[in-house]
């Protein structure tokens, strides 16, 4: 019998409809430090990614109508992501700049949490907002 899921992949994985994989690859990589792990292209368009942080999978995605589907991203639904991602970094500041070289919004600058985090949170090119985060 075949293990329940490949190895080196997380029992939960996101999937996100990106309108520019390309774009994402490259943000995702200058912000966060992703790297590419796969990519799945059809006649020269990116039609599926995978990236990984730390050596373990974080993030899958798509462009908006990728093998038929009609999910948009939050930006082209015009609406607020309804969920936000929780990136553990080494350094919240230095990503946190860094996100918004590479094109993030600011959505709170870096600072000392009550819960013992230092936090800050970036909506990236999509609409999706990422709170950075490291123990203090």
């Amino acid at each position: 019998m075949a293990p329940s899921r490949p190895a080196g992949v997380p029992w939960l994985t996101p999937y996100l409809t990106v309108r520019d994989a390309r774009a994402t690859m490259a943000f995702f990589e200058a912000a966060f430090g992703f790297v590419m792990r796969d990519c799945v292209e059809d006649d020269g368009a990116v039609m599926h990614v995978e990236m990984t942080y730390h050596d373990q999978l974080i993030v899958m995605f798509a462009p908006e109508g990728a093998f038929g589907s009609t999910a948009h991203t939050p930006k082209s639904a015009g609406t607020t992501a309804p969920q936000s991602f929780y990136l553990y970094v080494d350094n919240v500041d230095s990503v946190y700049a860094r996100a918004l070289e590479a094109g993030a919004k600011s959505l709170s600058e870096p600072q000392d949490q009550f819960w013992g985090d230092r936090f800050a949170q970036v909506e990236d090119l999509d609409g999706y907002r990422w709170a950075l985060a490291r123990n203090l």
